[in-house]
């Protein structure tokens, strides 16, 4: 299943370049690039995605682990409360729509950080949310992230978004959304220290803030209004921080479209460890 672009929206995209990408996608044409290579961040501590750790035994609340809380039942057994995600709070959780089980979640190092880390968790519908990687490195915006995005802020929406629809420059890796290639993705351009944008739209998933979703990535549609942007993406990594967008190393990013699963509604849950544990 793919999207068509059709030529109106190749003109529309090179016309209106700043407009798409109040995310990533205004810099198509002096946006994103490269592979992730060997220009990708190292990992913040693997263990501390604000629980030092996406396992562990012990009871929820105790180091806010996946592990498992086992109170005695009345009948003498041990009974398993479903897992949570760690590090989120009740309103974080709360918005994950109750069909979903696929969760991407991006953790910002702090507020005003461009580093972050990303972990794929699936949800069982008895034993509740398991972690299935370990944390990825990732960058988002260049200022960090917010509550209220605005068009050109330099800081990555905070909120729960589904994730419908990819596309790239590069053939379909294999994934199970609507795959929209053409070379509308193609890149050129620094980032912002410098570093080589080409390859960065190689391959996108279109997080679904302020856009239509069953669109190809690249469509204009703008539901908020412009002046809350848009083209939000989950792209490739090219060494340094996004414009509003989250981006993982080549090999991780066809890693994740190979994984999402339509049929299991994906949700991506993003935002800094504070507000992530609201």
């Amino acid at each position: 299943m793919s999207h068509r672009v059709r030529p109106r929206h190749v003109a529309a995209l090179l016309l209106s370049a700043g407009l798409l990408l109040g995310g990533c996608a205004g810099g198509l044409g002096g946006g994103f690039g490269e592979d992730g290579g060997s220009s990708v961040p190292k990992a913040v501590d693997e263990k501390a995605v604000d629980d030092k750790g996406a396992g562990g035994d012990e009871p929820d609340g105790a180091r806010g682990g996946l592990g498992r809380a086992v109170p005695e039942s009345a009948a003498g057994q041990q009974a398993v409360r479903p897992r949570k995600i760690p590090s989120l709070g009740p309103r974080t959780r709360s918005g994950i729509p109750g069909s979903s089980r696929q969760a991407v979640v991006v953790t910002g190092d702090a507020p005003d950080s461009n580093r972050a880390t990303l972990v794929l968790y699936e949800r069982d519908p008895v034993e509740g949310w398991r972690s299935v990687t370990d944390p990825w490195p990732a960058h988002n915006a260049l200022k960090g992230w917010t509550d209220d995005h605005r068009q050109g802020d330099l800081r990555s929406p905070v909120g729960v978004f589904g994730l419908t629809d990819a596309g790239g420059r590069l053939p379909d890796p294999g994934t199970r959304l609507p795959y929209d290639r053409g070379p509308a993705f193609t890149l050129g351009g620094v980032g912002f220290e410098g570093e080589p944008l080409a390859g960065s739209f190689d391959h996108v998933v279109a997080i679904n803030y302020n856009r239509k979703p069953g669109t190809t990535p690249l469509d204009w549609t703008r539901p908020l209004g412009a002046a809350k942007g848009g083209g939000i993406w989950i792209h490739v990594d090219h060494g340094g921080p996004t414009q509003g967008c989250v981006s993982i190393p080549m090999g991780r990013m066809k890693e994740l479209l190979r994984w999402l699963d339509p049929s299991k509604h994906p949700q991506v849950v993003m935002g800094d460890v504070s507000s992530l544990g609201r």
